[in-house]
């Protein structure tokens, strides 16, 4: 049981993340990475998340591979891709064999490109921390899965994917809670959507922001199946509140 100290600890550098993401993560770097440890391993997993990410890759490796393994491997598997492929060269070789285990086969292969893409394109900065499941499961199922986020931190959009991969289809969030929970995904799903290839230039994407207006595009390869996704970015913040505007009206029109 942890005392009273140590939760006060937590609690701050939970906060401290949360607020100013790069900022702790470079005040944690100046501390050893036994020191480090203690004050982030009993952190939510979304916390984590976004700490690895705004570290330097040697450090934020030093730290991960010290985390137990199942914990380990779920937040890097959500970690943005290239920060994940940069850590992986830090790891040893007995590590990396181990994590990547752990870790979804086609994961694995992401990493071993995603060093390749141009620093300018969209495979640079899609991360895999997205919510998917399949067509078959119910909007039950996937309300239980966003129940674990914290609030801010609930994703507006879901994929829906097949069996093998392949993108189907997607949700809004906001738009599962006028759905019977025992709806499959699949007949729920929006199949109009926009996607972007991770060879796709960082411009591209921010102009189909702006065009789709949507906060979350979809990074797809050349057979369809869901690689990442990358996030609106600030210097596009009429898609972060379009897509409410237009959920209203759509529900608006209804009565």
């Amino acid at each position: 049981m942890l005392s009273p100290a140590e939760t006060l600890a937590h609690l701050i550098t939970e906060k401290f993340i949360t607020a100013a993401p790069e900022a702790a993560a470079k005040a944690l770097a100046g501390l050893a990475t036994h020191e480090t440890l203690i004050l982030i391993s009993p952190l939510k997993a979304q916390t984590l998340i976004t700490c690895f990410n705004h570290m330097e890759p040697c450090k934020a490796a030093a730290v991960l591979r010290r985390l137990p393994a199942r914990q380990g491997a779920y937040v890097f598997s959500r970690l943005d891709v290239v920060q994940a492929a940069r850590m992986m060269r830090e790891f040893s070789q007995p590590y990396r064999e181990k994590l990547s285990a752990a870790l979804k086969p086609e994961f694995v292969a992401l990493l071993n490109q995603v060093l390749a893409y141009p620093a300018s394109s969209v495979g640079a900065v899609m991360s895999t921390d997205f919510v998917s499941l399949k067509t078959d499961a119910k909007v039950s199922d996937a309300v239980e899965r966003l129940k674990t986020f914290p609030r801010k931190k609930i994703p507006a959009v879901c994929f829906v994917t097949a069996k093998d991969g392949q993108l189907k289809g997607v949700i809004r969030t906001a738009e599962m809670l006028f759905y019977p929970h025992s709806s499959a995904l699949g007949s729920v799903m929006s199949g109009d959507f926009a996607s972007l290839s991770a060879q796709d230039s960082q411009q591209k994407a921010l102009l189909l922001f702006k065009q789709t207006q949507s906060p979350l595009l979809p990074v797809v390869d050349k057979s369809g199946k869901l690689l990442g996704v990358v996030a609106v970015p600030l210097q596009c913040p009429a898609a972060k509140a379009g897509w409410f505007k237009r959920l209203r009206a759509r529900f608006a029109n209804k009565k």
